[in-house]
């Protein structure tokens, strides 16, 4: 039997009226004898407002119970779209992360998916019956409820999607697919027909918020082609697929990071800098961009962290603070702008040009890092938006 998994983000699945309209929709794909699959997200900005509940109740709540509280969201969602599908006559049956076999680490609030176990999934599917599952969730080897981190949902179904060995996975959102930049910020932003995985993991670790860089890392091992599309307005899609390297060259997307920090550490101690990463691991806050100079007895180190998704970073960077005391700087106010494209490194003119463009424009350059797929540019956070029109307007409005 051919398998197609869906996934309908929480803008789908907002009101009673939007979960009615998509249980009209999977009734149609259910027409033609293929099992169906749905991922879903928590209704609206449900997650956001449980985030602010347990803020009410402590400044820095246990990691382990912020798990128990937001995956409850998903589960108020599949129960409810099971509900509207059995108005339709269609048989279904609602999920959790746990009960169709999501296994992660045990890093609470950002866990890993390590082993999809989808037998009761499968079961459910051999009696016809459209399966609906809980998004961003899953269960430790330890047996806790575990969350996969903003986006998680992604996850989920492209994950499930691997597993059942799905025909392909359809991603549903308010968004027609992927831009060359956010449509708010650029007003000639592209559609992209088609995309490389790696194109899509250098976007999505970059700040775009369309699919989730763990899901694309699933699809691209098990060769799962990603359908992004519009929940409500069809017409275009992006499709994330494989394609030969060199297909693709020079910039063709723009995309940010809004809330960046940037880290200085100095110290006489290359001890005391193992333990500053050891307690960023252990308050599971990923560095990006680290430098690392050692001179004779002098080590200089710096990196970059966004802070957006982490429910304790206020108090984690206090207790660094006392820790570290002047080893430790926090230089804040900083935007990243990221060009992405393919063999960007094969030689400095985007980056010269880049600069140029910016420097013109009096626009401060505090970083740079490159790789073959990516230019990342340190920015003030007041001229992020600027720095992003123009980028576009050279690198892709003009081509």
């Amino acid at each position: 039997m051919q398998i197609i998994v869906q996934k309908y983000g929480g803008s789908s699945v907002a009101d009673f009226v939007k979960i009615k309209l998509i249980a009209k929709k999977i009734s149609e794909v259910t027409k033609k004898d293929t099992g169906v699959v749905v991922v879903v997200s928590a209704m609206g900005k449900t997650t956001n407002q449980f985030i602010e509940m347990a803020k009410n109740i402590s400044e820095n709540p246990p990691r382990r119970e912020m798990d128990m509280l937001l995956s409850t969201g998903e589960r108020i969602t599949m129960s409810l779209l099971c509900m509207a599908l059995n108005e339709l006559g269609i048989d279904s049956i609602s999920l959790t992360g746990s009960q169709c076999g999501i296994i992660t680490d045990d890093r609470h609030n950002n866990a890993r998916v390590i082993e999809v176990r989808p037998f009761r999934v499968q079961d459910e599917l051999a009696k016809n019956k459209v399966v609906v599952v809980g998004g961003f969730q899953g269960v430790s080897y330890k047996r806790d409820i575990t969350t996969l981190g903003r986006g998680g949902s992604d996850t989920t179904a492209v994950a499930l999607a691997a597993a059942l060995n799905a025909e392909r996975c359809e991603i549903y959102s308010d968004i027609d697919g992927v831009y060359s930049a956010d449509p708010s910020l650029v007003e000639n932003a592209k559609h992209l027909k088609e995309i490389s995985y790696q194109q899509m993991q250098e976007m999505s670790s970059n700040g775009a918020v369309v699919l989730n860089s763990q899901a694309v890392q699933f699809a691209k091992e098990k060769n799962i082609a990603i359908y992004a599309r519009s929940t409500f307005k069809p017409g275009n899609e992006t499709v994330v697929r494989n394609f030969p390297s060199g297909k693709s060259k020079g910039v063709f997307a723009v995309v940010y990071e809004n809330n960046i920090i940037k880290v200085l550490f100095n110290s006489k101690s290359e001890k005391s800098f193992n333990d500053l990463l050891n307690n960023l691991e252990q308050g599971q806050i990923q560095i990006k961009e680290l430098n690392y100079y050692l001179f004779g007895n002098n080590l200089s180190a710096s990196f970059l962290i966004s802070p957006k998704d982490h429910y304790n970073w206020g108090k984690l960077e206090h207790n660094l603070r006392e820790i570290y005391k002047d080893e430790l700087i926090f230089e804040k106010d900083y935007s990243t702008l990221s060009l992405i494209g393919e063999g960007l490194n094969k030689d400095n003119t985007v980056l010269i040009e880049s600069k140029k463009i910016l420097r013109e424009n009096k626009i401060n350059i505090f970083g740079i890092s490159t790789t073959s797929y990516r230019i990342s540019i340190l920015v003030n956070k007041e001229q992020l938006e600027q720095s992003i029109n123009l980028c576009h307007k050279n690198w892709i409005e003009n081509e």
